[in-house]
């Protein structure tokens, strides 16, 4: 009796094992599903109007926080979320990007409206006020800090900040984390498309 109920043990732990390699093996970026942050924000998009994640309800969403001053980072970043989003065909338009600026005081609405979409027609630059940001990286678990700022000019200064991009599912659920280490467009395609074959 002791040796079945050891062995059926040891099955129901070696599933639940196995179960979770193939679920670490299912993506080819960095699994974060469950964790408990990255669950929200709320911030004003490029045209003004106020934006949470329920608005995006129903798509998988990508989010990049950066600023327009950045010289490699964030133009590579976005221009890699908006080819995936293209080479997805007719799927793109189930998936939502967001440029969420780390850098308030110089990227107005109007600074994003021009910068955002030029990567990709759908996709919206958020902002909030200096609070409201550093509430929302908190909440992200995203670093950033202004760095080399020039005497007599102090609009002249770099941004130190993470440049993953985070991946959220069509429940408004955080699932990956996609480093900047080793990304290419064609593994956020396909961990793309696995993630909208939930929705099938």
């Amino acid at each position: 009796m002791q040796r079945r109920r050891f062995l059926a043990l040891s099955g129901a732990l070696l599933a639940v094992a196995c179960d979770r390699r193939e679920r670490a093996a299912k993506f080819n970026a960095t699994d974060i599903t469950g964790v408990d942050w990255a669950r929200g924000f709320e911030l004003a998009d490029h045209t003004g109007k106020r934006r949470t994640l329920e608005d995006f309800r129903g798509k998988v969403v990508m989010a990049f926080f950066g600023f327009t001053s950045c010289a490699d980072a964030c133009p590579l970043a976005l221009a890699e979320m908006a080819e995936a989003v293209r080479r997805l065909g007719p799927d793109g338009a189930h998936v939502q990007g967001l440029f969420i600026t780390v850098d308030p005081a110089r990227d107005t609405a109007e600074v994003l409206s021009k910068y955002v979409p030029a990567f990709h027609p759908a996709f919206l630059g958020l902002r909030g006020t200096a609070e409201e940001t550093a509430r929302t990286a908190k909440e992200w678990r995203v670093h950033y800090q202004a760095t080399n700022a020039h005497e007599g000019n102090a609009k002249h200064y770099m941004v130190d900040h993470t440049s993953a991009i985070f991946v959220l599912d069509a429940r408004g659920q955080p699932r990956l984390y996609v480093s900047q280490n080793g990304r290419s467009v064609e593994r956020i395609v396909e961990d793309l498309r696995r993630l909208l074959n939930e929705l099938s």
